[in-house]
């Protein structure tokens, strides 16, 4: 259960509309169109909407998939919820502290990762502070 909580009018009013509709409508941005898909600098990525920690970029890895993927969360920092809209099992990620949408979790695809997981996580949902 989120820890910060919002109306939807305090949302819209906060994000843009294409990050409300990722983080509030669970969204997906078109793949590859993503600020965050190709940067592979060192440093941590934070929610959107609210600024919690979520991923390190010691996680992160080109899945080729056309969004940003990580292996691995900071221990805390998301959820998971069963989704089955478009017909698809999926394990939905949403933030800790807020509950905005981040992406899916996928598993088993055999990356040469330490966890076998895919965050495939929306640019849109996620903000990069670079580490000084």
């Amino acid at each position: 259960m989120p820890k910060l909580k919002k109306t939807d009018n305090q949302w819209r009013t906060q994000l843009s509309p294409e990050q409300y509709s990722v983080l509030r409508k669970k969204a997906i941005e078109a793949p590859f169109s993503g600020e965050y898909d190709s940067v592979f600098d060192s440093g941590t990525y934070t929610c959107a909407a609210c600024g919690a920690k979520l991923f390190s970029s010691d996680t992160k890895f080109d899945a080729h998939c056309g969004w940003p993927s990580f292996y691995d969360a900071i221990d805390g920092s998301v959820e998971f919820h069963q989704d089955n809209s478009f017909g698809a099992k999926r394990t939905e990620v949403t933030c800790a502290n807020c509950g905005g949408h981040l992406g899916h979790i996928f598993e088993g695809e055999q990356f040469d990762t330490p966890t076998d997981q895919r965050y495939c996580i929306n640019s849109l949902s996620l903000q990069f502070t670079p580490k000084k």
